[in-house]
Protein backbone atom coordinates (compact mmCIF):
# COMPACT_ATOMS: atom_id res chain seq x y z
CA UNK A 1 0.00 0.00 0.00
CA UNK A 2 3.03 2.24 -0.02
CA UNK A 3 3.34 2.23 3.75
CA UNK A 4 6.60 1.74 5.67
CA UNK A 5 7.69 -1.90 5.66
CA UNK A 6 6.38 -4.04 8.48
CA UNK A 7 3.57 -1.74 9.55
CA UNK A 8 0.63 -3.07 7.53
CA UNK A 9 -0.48 -6.16 5.64
CA UNK A 10 -0.31 -6.13 1.86
CA UNK A 11 -2.71 -8.94 0.97
CA UNK A 12 -5.66 -10.91 2.28
CA UNK A 13 -3.51 -14.04 2.57
CA UNK A 14 -1.05 -12.24 4.86
CA UNK A 15 -3.92 -10.95 6.95
CA UNK A 16 -5.28 -14.44 7.47
CA UNK A 17 -1.99 -15.47 9.09
CA UNK A 18 -2.60 -13.01 11.94
CA UNK A 19 -4.28 -14.53 14.97
CA UNK A 20 -7.32 -12.49 15.94
CA UNK A 21 -9.58 -12.73 18.93
CA UNK A 22 -12.79 -14.58 18.21
CA UNK A 23 -15.91 -12.55 18.86
CA UNK A 24 -19.35 -13.80 19.81
CA UNK A 25 -21.41 -10.88 18.48
CA UNK A 26 -21.07 -7.59 16.65
CA UNK A 27 -21.39 -5.72 19.93
CA UNK A 28 -17.91 -7.04 20.79
CA UNK A 29 -16.52 -4.84 18.02
CA UNK A 30 -17.84 -1.57 19.46
CA UNK A 31 -15.21 -1.06 22.21
CA UNK A 32 -12.44 -1.55 19.66
CA UNK A 33 -14.08 0.81 17.18
CA UNK A 34 -14.58 3.45 19.87
CA UNK A 35 -10.88 3.16 20.78
CA UNK A 36 -9.98 3.63 17.11
CA UNK A 37 -12.36 6.60 16.88
CA UNK A 38 -10.57 8.23 19.82
CA UNK A 39 -7.19 7.51 18.21
CA UNK A 40 -8.38 9.32 15.08
CA UNK A 41 -9.84 12.17 17.22
CA UNK A 42 -13.08 11.58 15.31
CA UNK A 43 -16.70 11.96 16.36
CA UNK A 44 -18.13 8.87 14.66
CA UNK A 45 -17.40 5.63 12.83
CA UNK A 46 -19.16 3.38 10.33
CA UNK A 47 -18.52 0.05 8.62
CA UNK A 48 -19.65 -0.32 5.02
CA UNK A 49 -19.39 -3.65 3.25
CA UNK A 50 -19.61 -4.44 -0.44
CA UNK A 51 -22.81 -6.31 -1.15
CA UNK A 52 -23.96 -7.85 -4.41
CA UNK A 53 -23.59 -10.77 -6.75
CA UNK A 54 -19.99 -10.04 -7.63
CA UNK A 55 -20.91 -8.18 -10.82
CA UNK A 56 -19.67 -4.56 -10.54
CA UNK A 57 -22.96 -3.17 -11.86
CA UNK A 58 -24.90 -4.93 -9.11
CA UNK A 59 -22.60 -4.14 -6.19
CA UNK A 60 -23.42 -1.56 -3.55
CA UNK A 61 -22.18 -0.38 -0.18
CA UNK A 62 -24.26 -1.43 2.82
CA UNK A 63 -23.78 0.10 6.26
CA UNK A 64 -23.28 -2.71 8.79
CA UNK A 65 -22.40 -0.75 11.94
CA UNK A 66 -22.29 2.92 12.87
CA UNK A 67 -22.57 5.23 15.86
CA UNK A 68 -23.76 8.37 14.12
CA UNK A 69 -26.98 8.34 16.15
CA UNK A 70 -30.61 9.08 15.31
CA UNK A 71 -29.96 12.80 14.87
CA UNK A 72 -27.61 11.97 11.98
CA UNK A 73 -29.68 9.16 10.50
CA UNK A 74 -29.18 10.46 6.98
CA UNK A 75 -25.39 10.31 7.08
CA UNK A 76 -25.20 6.78 5.63
CA UNK A 77 -27.29 7.56 2.55
CA UNK A 78 -25.57 10.90 2.07
CA UNK A 79 -22.21 9.18 2.11
CA UNK A 80 -23.11 6.45 -0.39
CA UNK A 81 -24.85 8.97 -2.65
CA UNK A 82 -21.74 11.14 -2.65
CA UNK A 83 -18.95 8.58 -2.87
CA UNK A 84 -20.45 5.08 -3.16
CA UNK A 85 -19.61 4.45 -6.82
CA UNK A 86 -16.13 5.92 -6.40
CA UNK A 87 -15.37 3.65 -3.44
CA UNK A 88 -16.62 0.54 -5.25
CA UNK A 89 -14.30 1.32 -8.13
CA UNK A 90 -11.45 2.18 -5.76
CA UNK A 91 -11.47 -1.09 -3.80
CA UNK A 92 -11.02 -3.09 -7.01
CA UNK A 93 -7.84 -1.17 -7.81
CA UNK A 94 -6.25 0.10 -4.62
CA UNK A 95 -5.98 -0.32 -0.86
CA UNK A 96 -4.90 3.26 -0.22
CA UNK A 97 -7.06 5.05 2.38
CA UNK A 98 -9.31 7.86 1.20
CA UNK A 99 -9.96 11.24 2.73
CA UNK A 100 -12.30 14.14 2.17
CA UNK A 101 -13.02 17.50 3.75
CA UNK A 102 -16.52 18.47 4.80
CA UNK A 103 -18.26 21.68 3.89
CA UNK A 104 -16.85 23.60 6.84
CA UNK A 105 -13.29 22.23 6.95
CA UNK A 106 -10.35 23.80 5.22
CA UNK A 107 -8.33 20.70 4.45
CA UNK A 108 -8.81 16.95 4.13
CA UNK A 109 -7.55 14.78 6.99
CA UNK A 110 -3.95 13.62 7.00
CA UNK A 111 -0.55 15.33 6.95
CA UNK A 112 0.69 16.82 3.69
CA UNK A 113 3.72 14.49 3.53
CA UNK A 114 1.37 11.48 3.59
CA UNK A 115 -0.76 12.63 0.64
CA UNK A 116 0.99 10.34 -1.91
CA UNK A 117 -0.28 7.39 0.14
CA UNK A 118 -3.91 8.53 0.25
CA UNK A 119 -6.66 9.15 -2.29
CA UNK A 120 -8.35 12.52 -2.03
CA UNK A 121 -12.08 12.64 -2.71
CA UNK A 122 -13.96 15.75 -3.80
CA UNK A 123 -14.33 18.11 -0.88
CA UNK A 124 -17.35 20.03 0.34
CA UNK A 125 -20.04 17.52 -0.64
CA UNK A 126 -20.81 16.28 2.87
CA UNK A 127 -21.21 18.26 6.10
CA UNK A 128 -18.50 16.18 7.78
CA UNK A 129 -14.90 15.27 6.99
CA UNK A 130 -13.62 11.75 7.11
CA UNK A 131 -11.19 8.95 6.46
CA UNK A 132 -12.20 5.71 4.73
CA UNK A 133 -9.96 2.66 5.08
CA UNK A 134 -10.50 -0.07 2.44
CA UNK A 135 -10.16 -3.74 3.38
CA UNK A 136 -10.15 -6.47 0.74
CA UNK A 137 -10.55 -10.06 1.94
CA UNK A 138 -11.19 -11.91 -1.29
CA UNK A 139 -14.52 -12.62 -2.97
CA UNK A 140 -16.42 -11.74 0.22
CA UNK A 141 -15.67 -9.51 3.17
CA UNK A 142 -14.62 -6.42 1.24
CA UNK A 143 -15.52 -3.02 2.57
CA UNK A 144 -14.52 0.21 4.27
CA UNK A 145 -14.28 1.49 7.82
CA UNK A 146 -14.93 5.22 8.16
CA UNK A 147 -14.01 7.73 10.83
CA UNK A 148 -15.81 11.04 10.56
CA UNK A 149 -15.77 14.40 12.29
CA UNK A 150 -14.61 17.99 12.00
CA UNK A 151 -11.04 19.15 11.40
CA UNK A 152 -9.54 15.65 11.60
CA UNK A 153 -5.75 15.84 11.69
CA UNK A 154 -4.23 12.39 12.33
CA UNK A 155 -0.50 11.81 11.97
CA UNK A 156 0.90 9.47 9.33
CA UNK A 157 1.69 6.87 12.03
CA UNK A 158 -1.91 7.09 13.27
CA UNK A 159 -3.26 6.51 9.75
CA UNK A 160 -1.09 3.43 9.33
CA UNK A 161 -2.11 2.13 12.77
CA UNK A 162 -5.80 2.67 12.05
CA UNK A 163 -5.60 0.87 8.72
CA UNK A 164 -4.05 -2.18 10.35
CA UNK A 165 -6.73 -2.27 13.02
CA UNK A 166 -9.45 -1.89 10.38
CA UNK A 167 -8.17 -5.05 8.69
CA UNK A 168 -8.53 -6.99 11.94
CA UNK A 169 -12.04 -5.61 12.52
CA UNK A 170 -13.19 -6.70 9.07
CA UNK A 171 -11.62 -10.13 9.51
CA UNK A 172 -13.51 -10.63 12.76
CA UNK A 173 -16.77 -9.43 11.19
CA UNK A 174 -16.34 -11.86 8.29
CA UNK A 175 -15.46 -14.68 10.67
CA UNK A 176 -18.59 -13.99 12.73
CA UNK A 177 -20.80 -14.07 9.63
CA UNK A 178 -19.21 -17.29 8.42
CA UNK A 179 -19.67 -19.00 11.77
CA UNK A 180 -23.33 -17.94 11.81
CA UNK A 181 -23.79 -19.34 8.30
CA UNK A 182 -22.03 -22.57 9.24
CA UNK A 183 -24.24 -23.06 12.28
CA UNK A 184 -27.45 -22.37 10.39
CA UNK A 185 -26.56 -24.17 7.17
CA UNK A 186 -24.37 -27.12 8.10
CA UNK A 187 -23.06 -29.11 5.14
CA UNK A 188 -23.99 -32.76 4.76
CA UNK A 189 -21.38 -35.52 4.50
CA UNK A 190 -22.05 -35.92 0.77
CA UNK A 191 -21.70 -32.18 0.15
CA UNK A 192 -18.40 -32.14 2.04
CA UNK A 193 -17.12 -35.17 0.12
CA UNK A 194 -17.98 -33.59 -3.22
CA UNK A 195 -16.40 -30.28 -2.21
CA UNK A 196 -13.24 -32.03 -1.03
CA UNK A 197 -12.80 -33.87 -4.32
CA UNK A 198 -13.61 -30.73 -6.30
CA UNK A 199 -11.01 -28.90 -4.23
CA UNK A 200 -8.54 -31.63 -5.15
CA UNK A 201 -9.07 -30.75 -8.79
CA UNK A 202 -11.54 -33.49 -9.74
CA UNK A 203 -14.24 -32.71 -12.30
CA UNK A 204 -17.84 -33.80 -11.77
CA UNK A 205 -17.46 -37.00 -13.80
CA UNK A 206 -14.45 -38.07 -11.71
CA UNK A 207 -16.24 -37.24 -8.45
CA UNK A 208 -19.26 -39.26 -9.58
CA UNK A 209 -17.09 -42.26 -10.39
CA UNK A 210 -15.21 -41.98 -7.08
CA UNK A 211 -18.36 -41.76 -4.93
CA UNK A 212 -20.57 -44.06 -6.98
CA UNK A 213 -23.04 -41.29 -7.83
CA UNK A 214 -24.45 -39.86 -11.02
CA UNK A 215 -22.97 -36.67 -12.45
CA UNK A 216 -26.34 -34.99 -11.94
CA UNK A 217 -26.32 -35.89 -8.24
CA UNK A 218 -22.74 -34.65 -7.81
CA UNK A 219 -23.62 -31.31 -9.39
CA UNK A 220 -26.70 -31.10 -7.16
CA UNK A 221 -24.56 -31.62 -4.03
CA UNK A 222 -22.03 -29.04 -5.19
CA UNK A 223 -24.83 -26.62 -6.01
CA UNK A 224 -26.53 -26.98 -2.63
CA UNK A 225 -23.17 -26.60 -0.85
CA UNK A 226 -22.49 -23.43 -2.81
CA UNK A 227 -25.85 -22.01 -1.74
CA UNK A 228 -25.35 -22.97 1.91
CA UNK A 229 -21.93 -21.31 1.90
CA UNK A 230 -23.45 -18.16 0.39
CA UNK A 231 -21.02 -18.32 -2.51
CA UNK A 232 -21.40 -17.23 -6.10
CA UNK A 233 -19.67 -20.24 -7.68
CA UNK A 234 -17.95 -23.56 -6.95
CA UNK A 235 -14.49 -22.03 -6.61
CA UNK A 236 -15.63 -19.56 -3.97
CA UNK A 237 -17.51 -22.33 -2.14
CA UNK A 238 -14.35 -24.45 -1.99
CA UNK A 239 -12.32 -21.53 -0.64
CA UNK A 240 -14.95 -20.80 2.00
CA UNK A 241 -15.21 -24.47 2.99
CA UNK A 242 -11.45 -24.50 3.57
CA UNK A 243 -11.65 -21.39 5.77
CA UNK A 244 -14.45 -22.94 7.80
CA UNK A 245 -12.56 -26.20 8.24
CA UNK A 246 -14.99 -28.41 6.30
CA UNK A 247 -12.28 -29.55 3.87
CA UNK A 248 -8.51 -29.32 3.67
Amino acid sequence: MGYPAGRTMSSAEQLRTVRVNRISSRSDLFPRLIAMQKLADAQGFAIFRVSGSGLPAKQRLVCELENWGSSNAGFGKAFTDAYGDILLDHIDKSLLPLSWAGGYDRAAPGPADFSPFMTRLQDGILPFSGLAFPVRLGAVGNGFILFTGDELDPSSDTIVELHGRCCHIMMDLLSLDERRTAAAEALSEREIACLQLAGDGRISEEIADKLGLSVHTVNAYLGSATIKLDSVNRIQAIAKAIRLGYIS
